[in-house]
């Protein structure tokens, strides 16, 4: 830890540990291949035949030629559990083998940063694992703070790490340390920071993980040697792989005790049979000449092999008391039942992998020892998604730019021709524009009036009440000075592969130019957001719509003509593409929506349109109502326009269970039932939804889809405007 050198070999004496006694254990069993040495003069095995996963045990560092290797040491009880998991259940997931190896078990200790890296290097071999120093803060009594560094990341030099403490502190580059001092003892690492009075332990405290190995990284490549070749191996493969080689170790130990049993049992076969004869064969033995007479003597007289008959030449007088014949019989009795226990366990490979789970267990019970690494989640892990409600909010942009969330509830629902609430405190010259219905937990696709698309959270959009003014949008995306939100779509998850090949963005200008586009060009997030769309000069994005390729487009003017067409008639292109014609307006018109309608929908029959003029009047209609045209067509009147209606400012699809949620200029809103709006012909110019007041006009319109049913009704001032209705 601090760097000593090694020293000489001449001064070096080494003793196994105990558990070294397990990794050399049956290496005399024939249980590994040796070969010869560097000079071929000595024998040393290819492998050892560890009982103990030493790979992922003690880890390896090393650089050959072209490759390098770089293994995380882990717990020998967590391996030990792996590995008996592995064997009952040899499909085992990588999340699964999380339950039982948390991750590297360093002995210096330290603090893993978040759970990615080692889920990358179980997974793929590979991964990048942040460990952080173990510290604490201390507090004499004149308020005086000192840090305390009790563990550091492993591979760091404590001794360098003082030295650079120290150099940031000449230097400058950290304030508030008065000095740094080691105090390590046998009882274990202590290097005491002491501050300046005042100072800020937390603050001094990250600046020295972000500019010392305080918080250093551990870069996993576990690249070992499998039959002779360099392979990446990932938690499964390593675990397997030692499997196999205890599996191979057993069957050829077993062999090996197999066969010596079964020697000793022929040897002790002849001594008892000896016993029975032990006159003539004593007689035999006197009367030959040399040993080797005596052997072949006995081998024909009684059938001996030459290993009976050595044995029993070299018997000893004390073999022939009954008490020795007693342990000889005993001894064979014993043999007898290893003999079946081997043939046993050679016959049946479950025996085999129970043999390794015992002796998993045995490691374990034996020397296994608590964690000494801990692992923390990093903030970049921690779910966002979870700390919000899965609930539907409403997001309001003003004309202004400024954007904030508010929960769906503090809308309350009115009566057709109410006069309405106030929805936002703007400033003089600010009006609410736009407002959308979104989950806490979808992805915006925000879509800028210059053909820029950004991603954003719903639970990122700052929270306000339903008078605040919100967060200038300007300081949630990074958007330019003179670009504004124009439209959204509402994406549940960029993620699915089937999902995003099968919908199609569609795109829509005021000019009345049309853009398809699949959504995955847009399933990948940037900071800085990506073109979506090449707008024409004079011209602006207006509004975006997601679809699944199969409807028809609807696409409405100011002046009241709408244009109906398959989506088919615009062909899927590039992000950045200009777009085609969908609907053929006058210079002095511009488009104010689009609907995108799914005619083999389970509830396309139940569905209707509906328009809204800018001094409040609106209708709904059938879809069957507008014919259908070409792409690039003037279209059919949608709306009868006149000086009482004011030009059309919006075009939705409904439904009956959905709500109405109007804004004008003047920030007032109000919310009522699309049910209260009958439906009326095409060309019809509708009946008045909500009392304008002269200077006013409708400035954004929204449906709430299936309404709101903890909504309150609240329509103190409905009853004029049922009656201004009545009299038109």
């Amino acid at each position: 830890m601090d760097g000593d050198s090694p020293a000489a070999m001449r001064y070096t004496e080494a003793k196994l540990e105990r558990l070294a006694e397990e990794v050399m254990a049956d290496i005399d069993k024939d249980t590994v291949d040796f070969q010869n040495n560097f000079d071929d003069t000595l024998q040393e095995p290819t492998v050892l035949p560890t009982k103990a996963p030493l790979l992922m045990l003690n880890g390896s560092s090393g650089i050959a030629v072209g490759m390098a290797t770089n293994m995380a040491p882990h717990n020998l009880g967590e391996c030990c559990d792996a590995i008996c998991a592995y064997v009952d259940n040899p499909d085992i997931t990588t999340d699964e083998l999380l339950h039982y190896i948390k991750g590297p078990d360093f002995p210096t200790g330290g603090i893993i940063q978040g759970h990615q890296g080692i889920r990358d290097a179980f997974e793929t071999g590979r991964g990048r694992i942040v460990i952080r120093s173990r510290t604490e803060i201390e507090v004499n009594d004149s308020g005086r703070e000192t840090i305390v560094v009790t563990e550091i990341p492993y591979m760091v030099n404590k001794r360098e790490l003082i030295e650079k403490i120290v150099a940031l502190v000449e230097n400058k580059k950290v304030d508030g340390i008065v000095y740094v001092n080691d105090e390590t003892s046998r009882k274990g690492t202590r290097i005491v920071i002491k501050l300046k009075i005042g100072a800020n332990s937390n603050v001094v405290l990250n600046t020295l993980f972000k500019y010392t190995p305080l918080q250093s990284s551990f870069s996993v490549n576990n690249v070992a040697l499998v039959n002779g070749r360099p392979r990446t191996l990932s938690m499964k493969d390593m675990i397997r792989h030692f499997v196999d080689h205890r599996h191979e170790v057993i069957v050829r130990r077993t062999k090996f005790d197999l066969e010596k049993a079964k020697k000793r049992a022929h040897i002790l076969e002849g001594l008892l049979k000896a016993l029975d004869f032990i006159d003539e064969i004593i007689a035999i033995i006197r009367a030959s000449k040399t040993v080797e007479e005596a052997k072949n003597n006995l081998m024909e007289r009684f059938g001996f092999s030459d290993a009976q008959a050595t044995a029993i030449v070299e018997m000893r007088l004390r073999q022939l008391t009954g008490l020795e014949r007693d342990k000889l019989q005993s001894e064979y009795d014993e043999l007898c039942r290893f003999i079946q226990y081997c043939e046993e366990v050679l016959a049946s490979y479950d025996k085999q992998m129970e043999i390794v789970k015992d002796e998993m267990k045995y490691l374990k019970d034996k020397y296994g020892d608590a964690r000494r690494t801990e692992i923390a989640m990093s903030a970049d892990e921690f779910n966002p998604e979870d700390f919000y409600p899965d609930e539907d909010v409403v997001i309001t942009i003003s004309h202004l730019g400024y954007i904030k969330r508010t929960p769906l509830a503090e809308y309350k629902t009115q009566n057709r021709g109410g006069v309405g609430m106030k929805g936002s405190a703007t400033r003089d010259e600010d009006f609410i524009e736009y407002i959308y219905v979104a989950n806490m937990h979808s992805t915006m696709l925000l879509f800028t009036k210059n053909g820029r698309c950004f991603w954003l959270k719903v639970y990122e959009i700052p929270e306000g009440t339903k008078t605040s003014k919100g967060r200038a949008i300007q300081n949630v995306i990074n958007i330019e000075p003179d670009d504004c939100v124009k439209a959204f779509i509402n994406v549940k998850d960029l993620k699915d592969e089937e999902y995003i090949n099968n919908n199609y963005i569609v795109l829509v200008s005021k000019k009345g130019i049309i853009k398809k586009t699949l959504l995955e060009a847009y399933s990948r997030p940037r900071t800085n957001g990506v073109n979506a769309i090449t707008v024409r000069d004079g011209d602006e994005l207006l509004e975006a719509s997601m679809t699944n390729g199969k409807c028809q487009i609807f696409l409405a003017g100011r002046n009241g003509r709408c244009a109906r067409f398959d989506e088919s008639d615009a062909r899927p292109l590039g992000r950045t593409a200009s777009g085609v014609k969908g609907i053929n307006i006058d210079d002095n018109d511009e488009v104010i929506g689009m609907i995108c309608y799914d005619p083999n929908a389970e509830d396309a029959a139940s569905r209707s349109i509906l328009v809204v003029s800018e001094n409040g009047y609106g209708k709904r209609s059938d879809y069957e109502e507008y014919r259908l045209t070409s792409r690039g067509s003037k279209g059919v009147r949608t709306l009868n326009i006149t000086d009482k209606t004011g030009k059309l400012v919006a075009i939705k699809d409904v439904t009956d269970d959905d709500d109405l949620m109007i804004i004008n200029k003047s920030g007032l809103t109000i919310r009522m039932k699309v049910s209260d709006i009958r439906i009326a012909g095409r060309a019809t110019q509708g009946v008045r939804l909500i009392n304008i007041k002269d200077g006013d006009a409708i400035a954004s319109v929204s449906v709430v889809k299936g309404g709101d049913e903890s909504s309150q009704n609240s329509g103190a001032e409905d009853s004029s405007a049922d009656n201004a209705d009545n009299n038109e």
